[in-house]
Order: C-alpha cells, then sequence, then structure tokens
C-alpha cells in the first residue's frame, strides 16, 4: 500500500510539472493518449483522497471512498473523456499542443468521466439496473466496510453526491488562474442541470404501464436531448473550444446545432443496443422493455405496428417478466425494427455529415472524429 502510495506520489510531482510546462508535447498514437490518459487517473484520485484526514475522515471511510470512484469512474471507453483532447487538437490549428495543454485537457476528460459516474450511479439506482460495465450496478455491490453481507444500497445515492463534488475540486486545483475557470464551472452546473431534467422527463413517462399517450418521438427526443445530447456530446467539445481561446457565440451555436442530433443518433443506437446487443460486450444488461422506457423502438412500434400488435404491446410493455419481454421483441421483429432502424442510422449519418460539411467557423474534423467513433457501432 505505501509503495503504490509513494509511486502515485512520484507520478504526481511528474505530472504537476508538466502541467506548468509549455515545452510542445510529442506526437502520439491513440493508444499511446489513451495510456496517458488512463495514467493521470490516480493521481486525481489521490488528489481527492489526500484531503480527507485533515477533514478527520476515518480510514475505511476513505477507503471506501476510493473503491467507489475507482469502481464507478474508471473502466468505461472513455470516449467522453478522451474527446476532450482530440477536440482540442483539432481546434488549435498550427502549432503542436504544449505538454501543459495536453495535461489539462485530459484533467478536464476525467472531469467529465467523474460526471458521467454520477450520472450512472444515481440512474442505475432509479432504473433498478442490473449490471454496469460488466459488474454489478455500485448499489447491488458488496458494503465494502460491513461484514454481514450486506450491499452498498441507498449509500449509493450519497456516492452519487460525492462523486459530483469531485470534479469541482479538480476544477478548482488546476484551473482556478486560468481566464476561463468560470465559465468552466458555468458548463457542468449548466449541463448537470439539463441533464437532471432529462432525467425527469425520462422518468415522469414511465409509471403509467399500457399508456401510450407520452410514447412519441417528441417527447422522446426532448428526453434524449437533455437526457444523454448536452453532457455526451456538447460539453467535451464545449471544454476544448473554451481551452482553445474560442468564445464567440457563433461558434457555440453551431456546436450545438451539429452535437446535439449527434447525440440523438448515440442514444438511438443505444436504446437498439439495450434490446438486441450482447450483454458481454456492451456491458449491461438491457431493461428498456421491463422498464416501461419511452425508447425509440417502442415509438417506431407504436408508428409502424397494426392496431393489434399496439393492444398487444399494451398488455406485454413494461412488464418485468421474460415472456412479457420475447412478446415485445417478437412485434419489434414483425415490424422489422431492424431495418427501421438501419434506415434511420443511414439517413441521419448522412444529415451529420452534410451539416458538418457546410462548418466554416471551426475545423470539421473535430466533428468528423466524434462521427466517426459513434458510426454502426458493433452490437
Amino acid at each position: 500500500m505505501n509503495q503504490s502510495l509513494n509511486r502515485i506520489s512520484v507520478i504526481s510531482e511528474h505530472l504537476n510539472g508538466i502541467a506548468m510546462n509549455d515545452t510542445a508535447a510529442p506526437v502520439k498514437t491513440q493508444k499511446e493518449e489513451l495510456a496517458d490518459f488512463v495514467e493521470i487517473f490516480p493521481i486525481l484520485t489521490n488528489e481527492i483522497l489526500k484531503e480527507l484526514p485533515s477533514m478527520d475522515i476515518p480510514q475505511k471511510n476513505i477507503e471506501w471512498i476510493e473503491k467507489m470512484i475507482n469502481i464507478n469512474v474508471a473502466g468505461g471507453k472513455m470516449n467522453r473523456g478522451l474527446t476532450v483532447l482530440t477536440s482540442l487538437q483539432y481546434l488549435i490549428e498550427g502549432r503542436p499542443l504544449s505538454r501543459a495543454e495536453v495535461f489539462k485537457a485530459n484533467v478536464l476528460g476525467w472531469c467529465v468521466e467523474w460526471l458521467q459516474a454520477y450520472f450512472l450511479v444515481a440512474d442505475d439506482i432509479m432504473d433498478q439496473s442490473i449490471t454496469r460495465r460488466g459488474q454489478p450496478c455500485w448499489y447491488r455491490q458488496k458494503n465494502p466496510i460491513s461484514n454481514s453481507g450486506s450491499t452498498v444500497g441507498s449509500i449509493a445515492i450519497n456516492d452519487a453526491f460525492i462523486l459530483e463534488s469531485c470534479i469541482y475540486i479538480l476544477i478548482k486545483k488546476y484551473f482556478r488562474n486560468d481566464s476561463y475557470y468560470a465559465d468552466i464551472l458555468d458548463f457542468f452546473h449548466e449541463v448537470s442541470y439539463q441533464t437532471q431534467l432529462g432525467q425527469l422527463l425520462d422518468l415522469t413517462t414511465q409509471p403509467n404501464r399500457g399508456d401510450f399517450s407520452q410514447f412519441t418521438l417528441d417527447t422522446y427526443r426532448r428526453i434524449v436531448k437533455y437526457k444523454t445530447a448536452y453532457y455526451s456530446f456538447y460539453l467535451p467539445v464545449a471544454l476544448a473550444m473554451l481551452m482553445a481561446g474560442i468564445n464567440s457565440t457563433p461558434a457555440f451555436t453551431t456546436a450545438l446545432d451539429i452535437l446535439l442530433p449527434m447525440g440523438e443518433y448515440f442514444q438511438i443506437q443505444d436504446d437498439y443496443l439495450d434490446c438486441f446487443g450482447n450483454p458481454a460486450t456492451i456491458g449491461k444488461i438491457g431493461r428498456d422493455i421491463e422498464e416501461n422506457k419511452c425508447c425509440w423502438l417502442i415509438c417506431q412500434a407504436i408508428l409502424n405496428g397494426t392496431p393489434v400488435q399496439i393492444d398487444t404491446l399494451k398488455k406485454h410493455y413494461g412488464v418485468d417478466n421474460p415472456k412479457d419481454v420475447e412478446i415485445v421483441k417478437k412485434i419489434y421483429n414483425e415490424i422489422d425494427i431492424r431495418g427501421i432502424f438501419k434506415k434511420y442510422e443511414d439517413e441521419s449519418h448522412a444529415i451529420l455529415v452534410n451539416k458538418i460539411k457546410s462548418v466554416k467557423i471551426m475545423p470539421q474534423e473535430v466533428f468528423f472524429k466524434l462521427l466517426e467513433k459513434i458510426y454502426k457501432r458493433k452490437l
């Protein structure tokens, strides 16, 4: 344990030195950039943990927080976090990024990952989800400091709040003296609020099983815009724009015009994968049907199904029973939901490509790179 802490201390001193270094960073491959991104995670975690003893927090609770951070923040695909650095590389043209810029972009990237973790821990409790990233959701995991065999349970609600607070500790440490410090804070606060509103919209369409009056594409798009698109697509790019010194309203309007539809495209893929994806590949067991979610698939089934099929869906959609789920999936197959999805995916991709090609105010590559990551994600 002490050797691990000593190693973290050495790396921390090295990376903090980099943060003050304005020399050009070497050009690296995507694999090397990922390794650099992963390397600073324990350093940032240590920045959170090292203040706790002075706050008179007992060691067992410090260990709880450390485990909670490691399980919920690390282990994802990290696409949101990596997008900050990738976008900054395209936004600052004509010169390589400095070591300090690379480091600080990665810090902001991890702040986005911390935000994602905060949302997921809370979302899994509200949805009573089973797995996340291939393991039990945090609230279902064994209580780290109890010998009774109990689970984390509702303590996870407070853990979600702790994860959110970590974001502002890191931003204060690394960006307090930057001219865009207040703008970063504003973005995180605004996007958090937008996502929470999206979650409210999502949850309030669920309770009335058998009532499809709210299951419309307009309702669905509103949920997705607020719950997914702002924090997953707009936030990482907007943070990179701030670092690049971009502060014009037209530039941010352009980014929104592309990134919000891209977020919708991503979420529709996610809904499709929730139903038809391999849990071993996507890292979770899909439960949109059982949870009576206003997802893209049920909206399409209502639009494309016969009256008899829709009546059947009203009886079986939202029932937490494997037989009912199979009946719903059978109707999805009967209306050729796979074909409807493929047609949507191709058309949406073409629309996004045309939108990006019309951008003049900033490099198009910022948006093309993001689109490339999500187009035709594997089942």
